[in-house]
């Protein structure tokens, strides 16, 4: 049933890219705090940079879960599963690190994604691979993909510079457990 790779090849390549939401799960250190896990998705989000490396766009959101784990531990999981055509789980383990439009290598990971991304733009979350594995999906149900929503993107439109700032500080300052995030 569940197969190990020893690397992202063409084919897991190809199912990854075309999966329109995937999940993010990480967790703090130690045994207290929560476990989080926040799905993602919108065309174009997600990027193969080699056989062991992957990235997706980070917008601004309601909270900075993921961000705050990957600074203290940098512990991150992926799942992506086909809610369309044959059944399929595949799941990337690895080490995460936020990358925000002031950090060295930016540029260069947004030359990964096709198109210019949306206003909000929070961070890139890359991550280096350490496992890469499928399972069968077989109780995951057939799903219809309907579109990616718009209403981030309009909501960020919304905002000045100033006032996205202003979020990220008072709002996506600190994980829920109180773990530095987009501040400090």
């Amino acid at each position: 049933m569940g197969k190990l790779y020893e690397a992202i090849d063409g084919r897991l390549r190809d199912f990854i890219l075309r999966q329109p939401v995937f999940f993010v799960a990480t967790a703090p250190s130690g045994s207290g705090g929560h476990v989080n896990i926040s799905p993602k998705g919108g065309a174009g989000c997600l990027a193969v940079a080699d056989e062991r490396r992957v990235a997706y766009l980070d917008y601004t959101g309601s909270g900075a879960e993921t961000i705050a784990h990957l600074r203290d531990n940098g512990r991150i999981t992926l799942m992506l599963c086909a809610f369309q055509g044959p059944p399929k789980i595949v799941r990337l383990h690895g080490q995460g690190r936020a990358v925000l439009p002031s950090d060295a290598g930016f540029a260069e990971l947004l030359a990964l994604f096709p198109q210019e991304p949306a206003r909000g733009l929070r961070s890139i979350i890359e991550v280096t691979v350490e496992r890469i594995s499928d399972s069968c999906g077989y109780q995951v149900p057939l799903m219809e993909y309907a579109g990616d929503r718009d209403l981030l993107e309009r909501w960020a439109e919304r905002k000045s510079d100033a006032e996205l700032a202003d979020y990220r500080r008072t709002r996506n300052g600190r994980s829920i457990d109180g773990l530095p995030a987009m501040s400090d």
